[in-house]
């Protein structure tokens, strides 16, 4: 893709089937982070991606192009007990969270990342949440400089192991 305009707004239905099939291709081509063979049902979670917004306060955040693609996308969880993680984070209180981001790799570089991650930060603001919750793994350093540069924060507190998964999962905060 190359650079266009690009707007965030909550998947459609029709488009849940897309998104997660993105997902899969963003995650699988992730260096150091287990292939389908070896975690099937975490891939199986990210095809059926839709399927988080039957919980309540839940949406599925897309960044489309104007024209019309489907460049990235987000699960966006207004309260935390939704959220679906291990460790303590499903406990924080006037709190939200995201999972699963993934940008398009035809996408890298025009900002798609940073503009989902702004969208969820004002979200979170407007339904007057303190804080914000994400987690990531090593396998996504290239994510962790935006997130550090937005203001998020390491929070040690909030790190699991994933049951199965051979690595960390590190919490970073935002205005805790």
């Amino acid at each position: 893709m190359n650079k266009q305009e690009f707007t965030v707004r909550n998947a459609e239905p029709d488009e849940f089937k897309e998104v997660g099939k993105l997902m899969v291709r963003v995650y699988s081509q992730l260096e150091g982070f287990p292939k389908e063979t070896e975690q099937p049902d975490y891939y199986e979670m990210l095809l059926k991606i839709g399927d988080f917004t039957k919980k309540p306060k839940t949406e599925l955040l897309v960044a489309v192009s104007s024209k019309g693609q489907i460049a990235g996308g987000v699960v966006y969880f207004n309260d935390m007990q939704y959220y679906g993680s291990g460790g303590t984070a499903t406990k924080e209180k006037n709190a939200s969270g995201f999972r699963l981001l993934a940008v398009d790799p035809s996408a890298r570089g025009c900002g798609i990342g940073k503009l989902l991650t702004n969208k969820y930060i004002n979200k979170a603001r407007n339904q007057n949440n303190a804080q914000v919750i994400i987690h990531t793994t090593k396998a996504m350093l290239v994510a962790w400089k935006m997130y550090e540069n937005l203001g998020f924060k390491r929070s040690e507190d909030l790190d699991f192991i994933q049951e199965n998964f051979r690595f960390l999962d590190l919490g970073y905060c935002l205005n805790r």
